[in-house]
């Protein structure tokens, strides 16, 4: 809102004149934005801004901002998810017309002077190793220091310190703890910006919980539609409980129906009312958290498929953290300015964690006060002397385009000494612009700075130089879309392609690009980009294939294009957005950006994408962009402007141009267009429709109809469920017991493991349990060749009661296994065991436990083949545990190799906690043997060390390297 508003013209006017005012200004907004200039029919109190304006969350801020000139308000940011023009008319009168003229500049807290400073700010020492660490660090120093300001629309900052940060979180920990949340279970939380998503965020740490960030629902008639996406990411974390916000209670409540194991549907207020005497008396305290544990899933904002969650460790976001300080130069005088939304890493790791681990005081606002007066960033920079903030590329090009002088009174950006520029393509045209509209006021060109990075490297992989400002590296089009090589283009040359450097890798961290074959790439040669360093992600949760498509060797795959110049690294796109026709890349961005520029096409809302065609084997180029025309001719029209400029830009036309109504083109929660969507809708011939949603009644009848088939579907699920364990539990008793009346009896030990070894398999084919095995020649590799190799050791991680015979299945009848002492107590498997020669070591009794390596020793100079599992135990919690020594200085010592073998698919099939059988396949992965190079101590350790890397790199599980080992 500016300084200098017009005098009310809807103040006091009967309420007919207001209403007429508001549809006058409204019709006037959408005849604007329609390309032909046509008014809407029939506007009035149930028009819906979407539906049937055609209006999109920029066209919602506009619409907000002529209403409120108008009638000389602020309107409170829930204007913007207003579904009809009577809920708008709604909000302008509980805002109250014919009050004073509240304009922002003079709204209380709102004034662009400083706000009042702090002292220097303090980082928190190297040493910690925690997100929590870092809390306790400063709250133990500077309990009553500010840590956010965070202003909630209209009105005065609200603040909290890093004391009552801490103190809320506990307070909300110890409810999670009282109401079932264990640790390594996972807490969604869906929450808009605020103070409460802190408390709630670092309650579900301190719970030894997992946060699960997910994207609140910005209006009304998305909600049901909202919450039904975010059961995906729900179901693939195993979310038990869900924090939320009391507008969508109700409704997320319905979500319990849809994923398993979702308990809890809480808000703030429920985590922080007072705990009952019953649920105080049996207070836990809170647990242990390490570095190596999981800080918080982050879900890519994928278009289709299964989501992905990218685990974070708090040792992999302290790593990232402390690379972002040494390349900024964070120092004492920092600070920093927010708006945005804190489900994203860009705002949660970049605004919030980093400003946590410097000490630097964050000013943060909600994405929706931005997008209502983006003028309010700028300001909030000047008023609190912000150094650092960031935000995606359409940001600054939307306060160029729609802020005004009159916003900017008293604006001074001087202070911001780093504009960062990620999460989207960066256009060097609208850097320039920014930097040239907002140099009067301060912004220096040097400070803008695009940089890159990525989920699976926590945040940020690489920066520019300080000071140094955008570099833009000009280059010919035909040698690179048609051999990858970019070459520098000489000035003036046409048709050239311009790309923003991006800096080079954060201290600790490599960049290089691969070709085709793998192959590293040269100086300005384009291809895949692969990075490693302290603040890569070990995977996706519980994704193992996605896991295994990401890793290469030590290097994990981007998924994006680039060329390094000069050792500065320029990222031409996503690979899976590349479109590859007749042996030429074609590079989406670029065609977007220039069709998005036809008059009639809505700006921002053009897609381009590869459909593949099977007549050629190549790939058509497919152009939808959205518009509000609806006649057959100019929709023709506005087709073959598109065509044209598609021939301009790349010399040949697209293969189809599809022009679609408005919202027709499916995006993400961030505004990017989805691509992957957008192909399948169009190869089913449904891509273009708008997405129409209905009256929210109508939302929540469907999803009630939705939560009500899913929980028929799971009871009945349930109930074949168990049945399915009955029958498994059916058939190992039948097919156990005479096996082990026969292993009692049956003379010759061979004899006895062969028999064992045909039962495990028939059990595994009686319960339909598939079982995999891969790599078995390296069992051949490591004991040398039949019909009499020599001895080695097979090291297997340990998931499940199952674990012991898959591997009974799977390996030759030459291995006897090492199983703890305590099966020793019971009849049956100690009869059972001793009849296969299993060995029986001591895993508490230290005293006894140091001599099981003569045992072991022992056995291996019989020709023995030994089968442990170092873990010595497995719980619930997925995850790869510590290995105990005994099996690695037992093959030091006598130089013979291990083994590592993988066990993936017994934990979903009998979990430790449960005696249920649940449906699924076991997969075994043999990897290459691996030899001691020394007898000693020493030599054991490296050996343990490379076979556990080695597992944990290909088990699919969490790194719990960090608990307590078991002795031995």
């Amino acid at each position: 809102m500016t300084a200098s508003a017009p005098e009310k013209t809807l103040a006091a006017p009967p309420p007919l004149a207001i209403d007429e005012a508001v549809l006058r200004i409204a019709a006037e907004l959408a005849r604007e934005v329609h390309p032909q200039g046509k008014a809407p029919r029939g506007v009035g109190r149930e028009t819906s801004l979407e539906r049937d304006l055609g209006l999109d969350s920029l066209g919602r801020a506009e619409l907000v901002r002529r209403l409120e000139r108008a009638g000389g308000v602020t309107l409170p940011e829930q204007a913007l998810g207003a579904d009809t023009l009577g809920d708008l008319l709604q909000v302008l009168a509980a805002a109250g017309v014919a009050g004073s003229d509240p304009t922002y500049a003079t709204q209380p807290g709102t004034d662009p002077a400083s706000y009042p400073l702090q002292p220097p700010a303090e980082a928190a020492p190297d040493s910690t190793r925690t997100l929590i660490e870092v809390l306790a660090w400063h709250a133990e120093r500077h309990a009553g220091r500010r840590h956010i300001s965070f202003y909630p629309g209209e009105g005065p900052a609200e603040e909290l310190t890093y004391g009552a940060l801490a103190g809320r979180a506990r307070g909300a920990a110890a409810r999670l703890i009282a109401l079932g949340v264990e640790p390594g279970q996972a807490v969604a939380l869906m929450l808009p910006s605020g103070l409460d998503y802190f408390a709630a965020f670092f309650a579900a740490l301190y719970a030894g919980a997992v946060p699960v960030p997910l994207y609140p629902p910005a209006r009304r008639s998305q909600i049901a539609d909202h919450l039904q996406r975010q059961a995906g990411i729900l179901r693939t974390a195993e979310a038990v409980a869900l924090i939320t916000f009391p507008e969508v209670l109700a409704v997320a409540r319905l979500l319990r129906a849809q994923v398993p194991g979702l308990r809890r549907v809480l808000t703030m207020a429920d985590l922080e009312a007072p705990l009952g005497r019953a649920a105080a008396a049996g207070d836990r305290p809170l647990p242990p958290v390490a570095g190596g544990d999981i800080a918080f899933l982050q879900f890519t904002s994928g278009s289709t498929g299964k989501p992905k969650g990218v685990i974070l460790t708090h040792a992999n976001l302290l790593a990232n953290l402390r690379a972002i300080g040494q390349a900024v130069e964070i120092g004492p005088g920092d600070a920093v300015v927010s708006w945005l939304p804190l489900y994203h890493d860009m705002g949660l790791i970049g605004a919030w964690m980093a400003s946590l681990y410097y000490g630097m005081p964050l000013a943060l606002m909600s994405p929706l006060t931005f997008l209502a007066r983006p003028a309010r960033w700028l300001q909030a920079v000047s008023r609190h002397r912000g150094t650092l903030s960031a935000a995606p590329n359409f940001a600054y090009e939307l306060c160029t385009r729609k802020i005004e002088d009159a916003e900017l009174a008293g604006v001074d950006l001087s202070s911001w000494r780093f504009a960062l520029n990620g999460a989207e393509p960066v256009s060097p045209d609208a850097i320039g612009r920014f930097a040239a509209r907002f140099a009067p006021y301060g912004f220096r060109a040097e400070a803008m700075a695009p940089v890159y990075g990525l989920a699976e490297c926590s945040l940020a992989l690489a920066f520019p130089p300080l000071g140094r400002g955008p570099a833009i590296d000009t280059v010919r089009r035909e040698p690179l879309e048609r051999a990858g090589r970019a070459i520098a283009a000489p000035p003036g040359e046409p048709g050239v392609l311009r790309f923003a450097g991006c800096g080079f890798p954060l201290p600790g961290h490599e960049v290089r690009i691969v070709d085709s074959a793998g192959r590293e790439a040269g100086e300005r040669e384009e291809g895949r980009l692969e990075f490693r360093g302290p603040s890569a992600a070990s995977g996706y949760f519980r994704d193992a294939e996605a896991t295994r498509r990401l890793r290469h060797g030590d290097w994990l795959d981007s998924g994006d294009r680039a060329y390094i110049a000069g050792g500065e690294i320029f990222v031409t796109g996503r690979v899976k957005d590349i479109i590859i026709r007749a042996g030429r890349n074609i590079y989406p961005h670029e065609l977007e950006a220039a069709v998005s520029e036809v008059p009639g096409v809505r700006k921002g809302c053009v897609v381009a994408f590869g459909s593949p065609d099977p007549a050629t084997g190549t790939e058509r180029l497919v152009v939808v962009a959205e518009s509000r025309e609806r006649e057959a001719a100019a929709r023709e029209r506005l087709g073959e402007a598109i065509q044209r400029v598609t021939v301009d830009l790349l010399g040949e036309p697209a293969d189809d141009v599809v022009v679609a109504a408005p919202h027709g083109v499916p995006k993400t929660s961030s505004g990017k267009v989805r691509r992957a969507a957008c192909s399948e809708l169009y190869l089913a011939g449904r891509l273009g429709a708008p997405g129409g949603r209905g009256a929210l009644w109508w939302q929540l009848v469907r999803l009630a109809a939705v939560a009500a088939r899913t929980q028929v579907t799971r009871s009945v699920r349930a109930a074949g469920g168990l049945l399915y364990s009955g029958y498994c539990w059916l058939v190992f008793g039948l097919v156990t017991l005479p096996m082990w009346a026969a292993a009692a009896l049956l003379p010759g030990l061979e004899r006895r493991r062969r028999l064992a070894r045909g039962t495990a398999r028939l059990l595994f084919r009686l319960a339909g349990i598939p079982l995999r095995a891969a790599g078995l020649e390296n069992l051949l590799q490591a004991g040398g060749p039949e019909p009499r190799p020599g001895p080695c050791i097979v090291a297997a991680n340990h998931a499940s009661y199952l674990d012991g015979l898959v591997l009974t299945a799977v390996l030759p009848a030459r291995f006897a296994y090492v199983v703890k002492r305590e099966l020793e107590n019971h009849l049956l498997s100690r009869v059972l065991l001793r009849r296969l020669g299993a060995l029986f070591v001591e895993r508490f009794d230290l005293g006894r436990a140091a001599g099981e390596t003569d045992k072991t020793l022992a056995a291996l100079g019989k020709g023995e083949s030994l089968a442990v599992f170092p873990e010595g135990t497995f719980r619930r919690r997925p995850g790869l545990r510590p290995f105990r020594m005994g099996a690695f200085v037992t093959a030091a010592q006598a130089g013979i190799p291990i083994v590592p073998v993988v066990i993936r698919g017994t934990r979903h099939v009998l979990r430790g906690d449960r005696p249920f059988f649940r449906r699924g396949a076991v997969e075994v992965t043999v990897c290459p043997p691996l030899r001691p190079q020394a007898a000693g101590w020493d030599a054991a350790v490296v050996l343990r060390a490379a076979v556990r890397a080695e597992i944990l790199g290909r088990c699919g599980e969490p790194d719990l390297g960090s608990e307590t080992a078991e002795p031995g």
